[in-house]
């Protein structure tokens, strides 16, 4: 069957955006996290049209059908469970005419996210969700797990930046959910579909919302001799009523890889570094800068910087956002955890957290969202050990329960995919789990869209009448 739809396939878009050669498809059967799956062909269309005849074609070969971007998906979310057709969306990537006064552009899916803002900005507008990965991710995949990034303490994760979005859904069918004013009339479908990491159709276009360019910014780079004093400021700075643009933490073996790769100035002396930015008017910058150096300072930091131009900032930044290339200096492999916890309860956690490393004898650096809570512990080790992989998934667990006994939850950015999926029942009751189950079925009775994901086997455990099965 599955040489058939390859063939049907190849008629279709032609043969050379059709990929079934092994190498191919080894390379397809994974993205950027730990888990693998069975790819029988990865398709790479054109058009939204291409999709929805590609979606029909797989549903009359009874076919799983997994959505994928550019692949730095760290949860397992576009590698298909089940032997699936991948549809490679990069080849989407256009970018439509900017309204400037409502602020938002059309954009295909396969928009690098950095490509988007650096696109916009002699229109002085930008694209606020700024994964870390944000040089290579792509806004389909943005969209599908509903991505952060260091700037979204202020502005709001991707869900509050994306206006409609075109989706092909299981049935091979082109709508749009949402629209062009953010109150659109009847149900938030867009809100439904923004963060279903693929379960409920393929996105071909989105409608984006832009935001002004501020007319000043402040970055600040703070040293401090311990995490906990540095997780603290993070706590007062918040409870003062300032919302920063931005508050980023790494803990000294993060700051050591990183400054040895980037060479950003970082203080190596610091047991933790604060990255902060705020933005606004010339005179609100200096104050809230004034601010958070005195809230540092009561913190006991041993160092104090603000960036002095634009070219110091983006260093800086460069720094931050290349904290997990900087890994492969200590170990060929990584496993990177996204959980959220509440600010104050941010020292407890991480005490916990490295204490779990320790015990599993394992290299854990730390760099995470402090200001929204959302923890990035980043295990480096080499897949190639005996055993190493299941030390690291265990830790990993270990750590997702710290979380939530704390009063976390499970992802902040990354996604539930198949990394996270068993662990849904530790914060979804079975009726919870039971109403976002209706919801897939609602979109996708036949269950061939991104199948075994995010919900965990068992999810649809009631009838219509709400009595149990």
């Amino acid at each position: 069957m599955a040489m058939s739809l390859i063939a049907d396939l190849e008629r279709l878009l032609g043969s050379d955006r059709v990929r079934h050669h092994p190498l191919d498809l080894a390379v397809f059967a994974k993205d950027a996290g730990v888990v693998s799956g069975h790819v029988i062909a990865a398709v790479l269309p054109d058009t939204t049209q291409e999709v929805a005849a590609v979606v029909r074609l797989a549903n009359q070969y009874d076919t799983p059908i997994v959505p994928r971007g550019a692949g730095t998906g760290l949860a397992g979310g576009a590698v298909p469970v089940r032997p699936g057709l991948l549809v490679v969306l990069t080849r989407l990537a256009s970018i439509g005419e900017v309204d400037t006064v409502g602020r938002s552009v059309w954009v295909g899916p396969g928009v690098v996210n950095l490509d988007l803002s650096r696109k916009m900005k002699p229109y002085g507008l930008h694209f606020a969700p700024d994964p870390s990965s944000q040089q290579a991710c792509t806004i389909g995949g943005n969209v599908g797990t509903n991505a952060g990034g260091p700037h979204c303490l202020a502005d709001g994760t991707t869900v509050a930046h994306i206006y409609a979005a075109e989706l092909v859904t299981p049935t091979g069918e082109v709508v749009i959910v949402g629209g062009d004013a953010p109150d659109t009339p009847g149900l938030d479908l867009r809100a439904v579909v923004v963060g279903s990491e693929g379960t409920l159709g393929i996105v071909t276009r989105v409608l984006v919302r832009l935001m002004q360019d501020p007319p000043d910014v402040a970055t600040l780079l703070i040293g401090f001799p311990s995490v906990e004093s540095a997780a603290t400021t993070v706590s007062d700075v918040i409870a003062s009523g300032l919302i920063p643009a931005a508050l980023e933490m790494m803990d000294k073996r993060m700051v050591e890889a990183v400054e040895n790769f980037v060479h950003a100035g970082y203080p190596l002396d610091a047991e933790a570094v604060l990255l902060a930015e705020v933005t606004g008017t010339p005179a609100s910058v200096r104050s809230d800068t004034q601010r958070i150096s005195a809230i540092a300072q009561d913190n006991r930091a041993i160092d104090v910087r603000v960036a002095v131009d634009i070219d110091e900032r983006e260093l800086l930044w460069k720094g931050r956002k290349s904290a997990f290339g900087a890994v492969a200096q200590a170990a060929p492999d990584y496993y990177l955890h996204d959980t959220v916890v509440p600010r104050t309860r941010l020292v407890e956690v991480m005490e916990r957290i490295y204490e779990i490393a320790d015990r599993y004898g394992l290299t854990m650096m730390n760099v995470f969202h402090a200001g929204d809570g959302n923890l990035h512990p980043l295990v480096a080790f080499d897949a190639k050990e005996p055993g190493a992989l299941g030390r690291v998934q265990a830790a990993a667990r270990e750590m997702v329960l710290v979380s939530i006994e704390a009063g976390g939850s499970l992802s902040g950015e990354h996604g539930i995919g198949v990394e996270k999926r068993d662990l849904m029942p530790l914060v979804f009751s079975a009726a919870d789990l039971d109403a976002q189950a209706r919801i897939k079925e609602a979109f996708d009775p036949d269950g061939l869209m991104n199948p075994d994901k995010v919900l965990p086997k068992g999810s649809r455990c009631f009838d219509a009448s709400g009595g149990p099965l």
